[in-house]
């Protein structure tokens, strides 16, 4: 899975799906719609519907609070509410694969720490930023569940744990080299 070689070869500047300030699709208003219309309370499809406009833009831009609002019938403000409460909801542009370390207690106890001081160091960020490149957002998360395997990590919703520095330079290593074949699925 992990290669142990580092690669030479940079890969290309990251692109959003969509430009923030796009107007949604027919073909996404229509799924959204759907979305929307197979519940008897509406509101309980909020959430679904901040993930797909975040995986549509790259992260929740001004447009996509507003479209959002507009579909659900709310003031962009309660969207906005919403977005700034969950810790897999982004308002700010992000990176390609986002890292989220467990920063929880179990994690820590197994030196979670050391796995941020890393992160940090490899890829030339503090925490909450991201690479030049706009390959990586690391992001410190509560408890991810995984705690049989601490210190553990999510990237873009897929789980690693047992980590050590070395494991994290393959983890990364293996990201940059597989920049066009990896998904980006940033939560569920």
């Amino acid at each position: 899975m992990v290669n142990d070689q580092e690669t030479t070869q940079n890969p290309p500047m990251c692109v959003l799906p969509a430009q923030p300030n796009d107007p949604l699709t027919p073909e996404l208003e229509e799924r959204l719609l759907a979305i929307i219309g197979a519940t008897d309370e509406p509101k309980e499809k909020i959430v679904d519907v901040l993930y797909i406009l975040q995986n549509h833009y790259g992260y929740l831009s001004d447009t996509a609070v507003r479209e959002a609002a507009r579909i659900m019938g709310l003031a962009p403000l309660q969207i906005e509410e919403l977005a700034t409460f969950y810790d897999y909801l982004y308002r700010e542009p992000i990176g390609r694969y986002v890292i989220h370390v467990c920063d929880g207690v179990v994690c820590w106890m197994h030196n979670a720490s050391l796995i941020f001081d890393h992160l940090c160091s490899k890829l030339g960020v503090r925490v909450g930023e991201t690479t030049e490149d706009g390959m990586f957002t690391i992001m410190p998360t509560a408890c991810i569940g995984d705690c049989h395997n601490a210190p553990s990590m999510l990237v873009n919703g897929r789980f690693y744990g047992r980590l050590t520095p070395e494991k994290i330079d393959d983890i990364i290593a293996h990201l940059r080299e597989n920049y066009d074949e990896e998904s980006r699925v940033l939560c569920r």
